[in-house]
């Protein structure tokens, strides 16, 4: 089982299963929609309206950091690239009065690194037209590539019809997408994802503050951005980790700055204190050495082939119960990755992890006179079985 598929399994499994479970209910909070998840594990800790398209306002910007981002780490682009600014991106664009700026002008060429600060922290939409139009040609193009990179990372229920999210009715995401897009930055781009910890910025002698500012009352916060227009109220998509465990919360449609703050700290503060992540096996962990028939080897190290983590309630881990099933008769030619059985593990009768155990090691088919002694072996043992 790939990382993917096991995140995609505990996000379904985890809630029903944990519900079960001695847990407070989460928190009451104000908002059109919310999410809380485990960045990790994927487990679900809280959710209302999670799949509700809303408009995003600038927490559109998340998409095109990533972008930007993952351009840095290709190569296709340096911090240090100079970007000359059009009109269209010029801070005195119609489109941009009243809404959060950079401050760039036409004939003064800015940084790549002054521009993605620009588009985190300054959350400017001239900045962040900018940057679409130099690594897309266009803005239009640029945005292209937000919706394709948004269906490669499964946010199947986001379009985008601009880099900066200011209203259009089309425009929309939900609370889902963007925890599934807030994992994907911290997990892919991690020395980028250092820039939303980052307090101020300071661009043409304007100094511009951090708008997540849970982050200075809550240090184990360290991104990710804000947003807000009247059609979205008030919005913030938060990440902590405490202890090793990182959750993403995501909370849209507040009625003020002071609420997005204080509604996204007590559902961080809920999942931290009610549930706990660990790694359950480490990747190529060996669970069973059974017998394997016809091959060069006589027996099989078999296991999981990625690290298993789950988000459980606290204090629950040590009532685990592990149940590995191998298939009867594994037969050789055999490659790493097989499938050769499954591992269970259960909490309070409830099934919280079900997954493949897959061979550990190749074995390579044995000689045709030990294929065909083990033929004979294996003819035996079903006629005893069939006695049975």
């Amino acid at each position: 089982m790939t990382r993917f598929a096991l995140v995609l399994f505990l996000a379904i499994t985890a809630v029903s299963t944990q519900a079960a479970t001695i847990v407070p209910s989460p928190p009451q909070v104000a908002a059109k929609a919310y999410l809380l998840v485990d960045a990790n594990s994927g487990a679900v800790l809280a959710e209302h309206n999670a799949d509700m398209p809303l408009p995003p306002a600038s927490l559109t910007k998340m998409m095109t950091s990533y972008i930007l981002a993952r351009e840095i780490g290709e190569g296709n682009v340096q911090e240090t690239d100079m970007v000359a600014i059009s009109e269209n991106a010029w801070s005195q664009n119609p489109l941009f009065e009243g809404s959060s700026l950079m401050w760039i002008e036409p004939g003064k060429d800015v940084s790549i690194a002054d521009l993605q600060r620009g588009v985190i922290i300054s959350s400017g939409n001239d900045a962040t037209v900018a940057v679409a139009e130099h690594l897309a040609g266009s803005e239009a193009v640029f945005v292209e590539m937000m919706n394709t990179q948004a269906e490669k990372l499964g946010m199947v229920d986001t379009y985008y019809l601009n880099s900066h999210g200011l209203p259009h009715p089309e425009h929309v995401t939900t609370a889902r997408d963007l925890a599934i897009l807030a994992g994907a930055m911290v997990r892919d781009h991690p020395e980028q994802y250092a820039i939303y910890k980052e307090r101020e910025f300071t661009y043409n002698d304007i100094r511009q503050y951090n708008r997540n500012t849970l982050m200075a009352e809550d240090p184990t916060v360290d991104g990710l951005k804000t947003g807000h227009t009247e059609a979205a109220g008030y919005c913030l998509v938060a990440s902590a980790e405490r202890r090793g465990m990182r959750l993403i919360s995501v909370v849209m449609g507040t009625s003020s700055t002071r609420s997005r703050k204080n509604e996204t700290r007590s559902l961080l503060n809920y999942g931290f204190r009610f549930y706990e992540t660990s790694e359950m096996f480490a990747a190529l962990t060996e669970l069973d050495k059974p017998r394997v028939w016809k091959g060069q080897e006589d027996y099989v190290p078999v296991g999981v082939l990625e690290s298993t983590v789950l988000t459980l309630p606290r204090g629950k881990k040590k009532n685990l119960v592990t149940t590995v099933e191998v298939d009867d008769e594994i037969e050789a030619p055999l490659a790493v990755g097989d499938e050769v059985g499954s591992v269970t593990l259960s909490l309070d009768g409830e099934t919280v992890y079900h997954g493949p155990v897959v061979a550990l090691q190749a074995v390579e088919p044995g000689g045709f006179f030990s294929r065909l002694w083990d033929m004979l072996l294996m003819w035996i043992a079903s006629l005893f079985s069939v006695s049975k």
